[in-house]
């Protein structure tokens, strides 16, 4: 079988630019962080894993976000006998043979420079958040709801419609939601 793996991290990106007409078998697409390996469909795939199968991934970072996730998925996937093709960085990692320890150090290296380049942009947004809150010009994001709609999101949650379905309903994310919930408390 041949699965493709296709992940955003938010309910408003959009996935279509991954693996446009890569065939396969079977789809899994989530629209979540990958900041850790806690994914339904990640998790789905990987108990569907068969010896012979390929699970093809844009790149890298939609698989994982940090190295030793990265390292640890590739090499769960591989030692049941599947193939994993990270498209964009042109690598492949080949069940059942001896690694290429070059094409591993070529992994290692760039999802080691992702992870970096990531944790730098959370440092600097951090400390831009900071100095604004210090001159008094942060304000939080803005209101992606009005007062009608938080009033609706509130009678769909007492009504016990799932979280998942609300965000979906309004276009924003699970967390948006549960703020706004908290906000209502």
């Amino acid at each position: 079988m041949i699965f493709n793996y296709i992940r955003v991290s938010t309910v408003m990106q959009n996935t279509e630019r991954q693996l446009k007409d890569i065939p396969c078998d079977r789809v899994y697409e989530e629209k979540i962080s990958g900041k850790d390996t806690n994914r339904p469909q990640l998790q789905a795939m990987l108990s569907n894993i068969r010896e012979g199968d390929v699970i093809n991934i844009h790149e890298m970072s939609r698989l994982a976000r940090n190295t030793r996730d990265l390292l640890s998925l590739v090499e769960d996937i591989t030692s049941k006998g599947a193939t994993i093709v990270f498209h964009k960085e042109n690598l492949t990692f080949k069940g059942g043979e001896k690694q290429d320890p070059y094409q591993k150090m070529m992994m290692t290296m760039l999802a080691a420079v992702a992870e970096l380049e990531r944790s730098i942009l959370l440092e600097r947004q951090r400390e831009g958040i900071a100095i604004a809150k210090a001159k008094h010009l942060y304000k939080g994001g803005k209101n992606k709801l009005s007062k009608e709609q938080v009033y609706e999101l509130n009678k769909l949650y007492n009504q016990k419609m799932p979280i998942a379905r609300i965000a979906k309903h309004f276009k924003i994310t699970r967390p948006t939601v549960y703020s706004y919930l908290e906000k209502a408390e």
